[in-house]
């Protein structure tokens, strides 16, 4: 046998071992490196993710600050109720979805099956309200109307409820004191969403699921401050959800308290006589129309003159916050929301748009003087007033003779206007303006705060309109495609005036300027811009920020950050200029358009001066919209009322009746200031206690809801039109053409009021229709 040597082996062997220990002490090293890069360089992450997966929260709410008035009587707080809730996330982990645990949840509560499965429901383009708009993952609230016997039935039987609470929690309250709703000023709430809370996670102001915020009103302008920080407990749980520990946990911090310049006594009487007015309007024949007044909308604002602050605002049609608490049922959202609601959720002091008719009459005034017409000047207020052949008349059509600018106000002449306004647009170069043209009327009207927002602090407030020649240029080539569209075919009426806009409405033309220089036409106000415009006049001309907000009070008392009152500008016009305006507008209060409710009707104006303009505004396919805007030395009241009827006439008796329950008038002209509800401006915050309690001042007997005694329900007396009574009739306070100016205050909801139609009133020298 032959021997094979053994040393032809040797270097293949060594070679594969060699080859099998780099090929391990490879993967050690890979291995080694790994665990060190888990471990060692991205350990911390990784740590804490992993305690992540096995940590679960327990949001507790923080309780929501109140809102109160100035006397610190509560106008939204909280309460204790038991709530029922849906956890979505359970019911969707059964086969039917929860149907089955719904529709016996609807038994026991006595709640239609159909509204508690809305009630749950999330929220998305397709769904309509009512339904779930925040996250899906909190539990969503069915009712906080449960008797305790329902939430024993829930708890006793939770197998036949499984994902169903009935717990005991702080939910929101708007307990209207002297009946006063405050709705549209204080908004409401509604939970926070999935969007708002990525939105908002890196701010200063975070969310959190449990969270609800303010969609209107202060709730949602001071949102930030009231809501407070919810609290969140961590537990440390195993896979299997039971608890092995504690982490760290965030106590709740209490929202602080708002304190406003709203006084709910006189925001109860503002209430209810804008509602007196507005129902005593449609009791009057309109002779226009045939009909009598609609009276579909109204507002009110009653302010401070030398602060900017907010007394009392009041929109009508009005609605109970409280329908929003614990979530809105289908019925209620659609009576809110629906064509037929008239709109409820429109604030219509902030958000009303209509043409104001005379009460703008003050800014041409102080426009003519800028362009060098002297006040005490002699002007012609003659009956009537052509232009281009169309002929405009003063109400009812009475002239007056050679007047001043002062007695034009008083007896609120159209023709005075109409003169001043057409010599000024000449002078401007016409319907082909001079190169640097002064616009004395469209530039002061601006100067006064008209066309942007006044400031105030709630959300959604809208600009109006002032229509100079850059708004009718841009308006033009908005629609002038529409226009030439629609000009094809001319054979009608509509086709010539498409027409003439297609060529043309890009001019600024005489009847534009004649319709605008007595409030009518494009021109668009809101109460408060009116407001805020009669305030200065009664302050010495500082235009202020209209401000709610009067302080902000931590929830232990600590801090008490007040909200200090911020001018924004001064009216254009001298000091002598304003003390002849303000005698003038005396004038319309004792013996001009407004006399027969003020100065001929036990006004004492020997101890509280009253001034006052009366304004009728026409308005396209709708009858005219009512107007007043008075001051004394201390407040400013402007009411409107839409489709109401004139000035004096519809909102006359209510401003009035205002007036006397703020001062304590009474029906023989008596002034008693124990009877006053505020004769002088709150100017003290209420009381805080050193545990952070706001004492509220109260009222030792209910607040009358009328002025006098007698005044106390909508009057009996016809609504005379202006100029009616007195041993000289004024003229009524607006002509122009009909078929002037813009949609009142019955406007669509959402951010703002949005007109809807351009209307154009007369012609022009050359024929053309402005």
């Amino acid at each position: 046998m032959t021997n094979i040597p053994e040393t032809g082996r040797t270097p293949r062997v060594t070679i594969r071992l060699i080859a099998i220990q780099i090929l391990v002490l490879s993967l050690l090293l890979t291995l080694g490196g790994r665990l060190w890069y888990l471990q060692i360089r991205n350990g911390d992450e990784y740590e804490k993710e992993a305690a992540g997966n096995h940590v679960q929260q327990v949001v507790e709410p923080a309780v929501r600050g109140s809102i109160l008035d100035a006397r610190g009587v509560p106008i939204a707080d909280n309460e204790t109720r038991l709530v029922v809730s849906a956890s979505r996330t359970e019911l969707m982990k059964m086969d039917d979805e929860g149907k089955a645990v719904l529709e016996r949840l609807a038994k026991v509560l006595g709640m239609a099956p159909k509204t508690v499965k809305e009630k749950v429901r999330l929220c998305d383009a397709k769904t309509p309200q009512p339904c779930w708009n925040g996250s899906p993952y909190q539990p969503i609230p069915v009712t906080d109307d449960v008797k305790p016997e329902q939430a024993l039935q829930i708890r006793e039987r939770s197998e036949d409820f499984p994902g169903i609470t009935a717990e005991p929690a702080a939910v929101r309250r708007y307990p209207a004191p002297n009946k006063a709703n405050t709705s549209q000023a204080l908004g409401y709430l509604s939970p926070v969403s999935d969007e708002e809370i990525e939105k908002a996670k890196d701010t200063d102001s975070p969310f959190l699921p449990a969270d609800e915020i303010g969609r209107s009103g202060l709730e949602r302008s001071y949102d930030a401050k009231l809501r407070g920080s919810s609290g969140v407990t961590r537990y440390e749980v195993d896979n299997l959800g039971r608890v092995m520990g504690r982490a760290k946990s965030d106590k709740a911090k209490p929202g602080a308290n708002l304190v406003t310049s709203l006084d709910s006594r006189v925001q109860a009487v503002s209430e209810k006589q804008l509602d007196q007015a507005m129902k005593a309007a449609r009791t009057e024949f309109d002779k226009n129309t045939g009909r009598n007044y609609k009276a579909d909308a109204g507002a009110v604002v009653v302010m401070e003159n030398k602060t900017g602050r907010v007394v009392s605002m009041a929109s009508n049609p009005e609605y109970d916050p409280n329908a929003w608490v614990g979530g809105i049922s289908g019925k209620e959202y659609a009576k809110l929301t629906g064509k037929k609601s008239n709109y409820p959720l429109l604030n219509r002091s902030i958000q009303g748009l209509a043409a104001p008719g005379s009460i703008f009459k003050v800014i041409p005034t102080a426009a003519a003087v800028k362009a060098g017409y002297d006040f005490n000047g002699g002007y012609d207020c003659a009956s009537s007033y052509e232009v281009g052949g169309q002929v405009f008349k003063n109400f009812e059509s009475k002239g007056y003779g050679t007047i001043d600018l002062g007695r034009a106000l008083e007896v609120s002449c159209d023709t005075v206007f109409y003169d001043l306004a057409y010599k000024q647009w000449k002078k401007d170069g016409g319907n082909t303006p001079k190169k640097g043209a002064k616009d004395w009327f469209y530039k002061t009207a601006h100067q006064f705060g008209l066309g942007k927002k006044t400031g105030i602090d709630l959300p959604n407030e809208v600009e109006g309109r002032v229509p100079d020649r850059k708004w009718k240029k841009e308006y033009w080539e908005a629609n002038k495609d529409a226009w030439c569209k629609q000009a094809k075919d001319p054979s009608d009426y509509a086709g010539k005036i498409a027409r003439e806009n297609c060529v043309s409405g890009m001019k600024m033309r005489a009847g534009d300027s004649v319709n605008y220089s007595i409030g009518q036409g494009d021109t668009l106000v809101t109460p408060i811009q009116m407001a805020t415009i009669y305030g200065a006049l009664g302050n010495g001309g500082t235009m202020y920020d209209p401000t709610l907000g009067k302080a902000i009070v931590s929830a232990d008392g600590k801090s008490v950050n007040e909200i200090k009152p911020s001018p924004h500008g001064k009216l254009p016009m001298s000091g002598k200029t304003l003390k002849q305006m303000d005698q003038a507008l005396q004038g319309v209060a004792t013996r001009g358009s407004a006399a027969w409710r003020f100065g001929q009707a036990g006004w004492p104006q020997d101890k509280i001066k009253m001034r006052a303009k009366t304004g009728t505004a026409e308005v396209a396919g709708k009858q005219t919209t009512s107007w007043l805007a008075t001051y004394t030395d201390d407040f400013t009241v402007v009411m409107t009322i839409s489709q109401g009827g004139t000035g004096s006439g519809a909102s006359g008796p209510a401003v009035r009746k205002i007036y006397d329950a703020l001062y304590g008038v009474g029906s023989d002209g008596s002034v008693d200031k124990k009877k006053a509800l505020l004769s002088k401006p709150q100017t003290k915050l209420p009381k805080i206690d050193k545990d952070g309690a706001i004492e509220a001042q109260r009222d030792k007997k209910p607040v009358a809801e009328g002025a006098r005694p007698e005044a106390g329900e909508a009057s009996g007396q016809p609504a005379r039109r202006e100029g009616e009574g007195g041993d000289q009739p004024p003229v009524p306070d607006t002509g122009g053409p009909p078929g002037n100016g813009q949609p009142g205050n019955g406007a669509a909801p959402g951010d703002g009021a949005t007109p809807a139609q351009h209307v154009r009133g007369t012609r022009d020298e050359a024929g053309e229709r402005p």
